[in-house]
């Protein structure tokens, strides 16, 4: 493949999966001798992109203001300067100021259009820009069930299933046996420096993560004569002070205010894993993908989540007995004890790697070009 110009469009670079996979993408495409350009609004991941060899060019194109529309032009003057060859999109408005922009170039000169859905999106026209790509990359196969379903004339033969990926090298197998992480953990936080089960639900405070749910199975796994401890690292965040107050009442009604812990987020999420007994994925609302499931798993730690979204369907693939219907907390208080008891044989390899997930985002851009 010929050296490549390709720009990505989202709304900034502070933190999340989509800002995750743009970095990838965009170091992937340096590594293989192609030109990277992102445009956002900018944030802390603009020096991280930056040091990869990608370019950024700053332009508030997530801001929803009529104002917002007059990036379009200077949209349009980058694809001709830059000799665009591939327009990525990764966000709804900017995926809609990137498809104007296209518009009103000549139709032999206008660069390819990708589109990635990496959510699930409530359905309508707006978010409907997401399946307008010549190709669109879906993060996981529920992603792409869900946009047949509300987008039911795109044509299938223009989707692409690329699951996210994880860094192997990031997340290394830790045995069972082995306990210093877990004794590092306890210097670190006191409370955890016991040899009950430690349950980990790590994600941000918000009332759809399933904290609650959480809370309510250490209670069961308790009453049932299970020793366990639950951390929930990311449930402790600036703005989030009313939610974490309900939590932490419903934790001292159930009685087991003194084996919670809330945290802010943890950089070292893979030590995190490796600490605990078993890791939870109780979202209420459908996942996209679920890559702490991924995570989990390739640290060599069982997971138990609601059978539903991608962290259904990487359960299927990956670890069955991990998934439960969701809401029935019954069965998921029985079946955290069947884990935790008689813990499960582990793929020994997981496939969704961050490489297979750059080469095959790369084979897309060539599908296009060629």
């Amino acid at each position: 493949m010929r050296r490549l110009t390709v720009v990505q469009l989202l709304p900034a670079l502070h933190s999340g999966g989509v800002e995750r996979s743009t970095l990838e993408i965009a170091r992937a495409l340096v590594a293989a001798g192609h030109r990277a350009i992102v445009v956002s609004a900018g944030g802390r991941l603009v020096q991280p992109l930056l040091d990869s060899g990608a370019e950024h060019l700053t332009l508030d194109i997530g801001r929803k203001s009529l104002l917002t529309l007059r990036h379009v032009a200077s949209l349009r003057r980058l694809f001709v300067e830059t000799g665009a060859d591939i327009v990525h999109a990764r966000s709804r408005l900017p995926a809609w100021l990137g498809w104007y922009a296209l518009r009103g170039m000549a139709q032999g000169k206008r660069p390819r259009w990708v589109t990635t859905m990496h959510g699930l999106n409530s359905p309508g026209r707006y978010s409907g820009i997401m399946a307008s790509g010549e190709r669109v990359i879906c993060v996981s196969q529920t992603v792409r069930d869900y946009l047949l379903a509300h987008y039911p004339s795109t044509d299938p033969t223009r989707l692409r299933v690329i699951p996210r990926g994880i860094d192997a090298a990031q997340f290394p197998r830790v045995t069972r046996a082995d306990r210093r992480p877990r004794l590092e953990l306890g210097r670190q936080y006191p409370q955890l420096a016991s040899d009950a089960a430690l349950l980990l639900l790590p994600g941000r405070g918000t009332r759809l993560k399933g904290h609650a749910h959480a809370i309510t199975l250490l209670a069961g796994l308790r009453r049932e004569g299970q020793e366990a401890l639950l951390w929930m690292p990311g449930a402790r965040e600036p703005g989030r002070e009313a939610y974490l107050a309900e939590l932490e009442q419903l934790a001292q009604r159930l009685g087991v205010a003194a084996q919670v812990l809330f945290t802010e987020p943890t950089s070292r999420i893979a030590q995190a894993y490796a600490a605990s007994d078993l890791v939870l994925q109780l979202s209420d609302k459908p996942e996209a993908f679920g890559r702490t499931v991924v995570e989990a798993l390739a640290v060599g730690r069982p997971v138990l989540g609601w059978n539903h979204g991608g962290v259904g369907e990487l359960l299927a693939q990956l670890q069955p007995d991990g998934a439960v219907a969701v809401g029935d907390e019954t069965a998921l208080a029985q079946r955290a004890l069947q884990l935790l008891r008689h813990p499960p044989a582990l793929p020994s390899r997981i496939p969704f790697t961050l490489q297979a997930m750059q080469r095959a985002t790369l084979d897309v851009y060539g599908e296009l070009i060629d």
